[in-house]
């Protein structure tokens, strides 16, 4: 997969981190982010994505990747319930293997559970 950070730069893509909270009441901040996830691709329905699954350090390397593959089969259900098509979205566990934080603290476990929604 290649990324296209001067094509998205151009583009205003705004297809960075997806923070999955599943406590999320569907309203605020995120609510807006993953709303302007949605206009966006609806806008350029040739754009196809693919959603990294990442978690933190803790746990097996079999159960983490198995976690990072529900993660980021979560977000892609949750954009073709918006209307995605579902063919435009692929996934890929990365499990703890790409940390974004390597510290041993909550706060990096929480920077880890992440997913990553990124044009291909």
């Amino acid at each position: 997969m290649k990324h296209c950070q001067a094509q998205c730069d151009e583009l205003k893509v705004p297809l960075k981190t997806i923070k999955l909270n599943l406590q999320d009441s569907g309203h605020g901040q995120e609510a807006a982010a993953r709303q302007a996830r949605y206009d966006w691709l609806k806008q350029y329905p040739a754009v196809t994505v693919t959603i990294e699954g990442h978690c933190d350090e803790r746990g097996t390397r079999e159960y983490n990747l198995g976690l990072g593959e529900r993660r980021a089969d979560s977000a892609r259900k949750y954009l073709i319930a918006l209307g995605v098509n579902a063919d435009r979205i692929g996934t890929i566990s990365y499990g703890k293997e790409r940390p974004a934080c390597v510290s041993s603290n909550k706060a990096c476990w929480s920077q880890n559970r992440r997913g990553m929604l990124l044009v291909n």
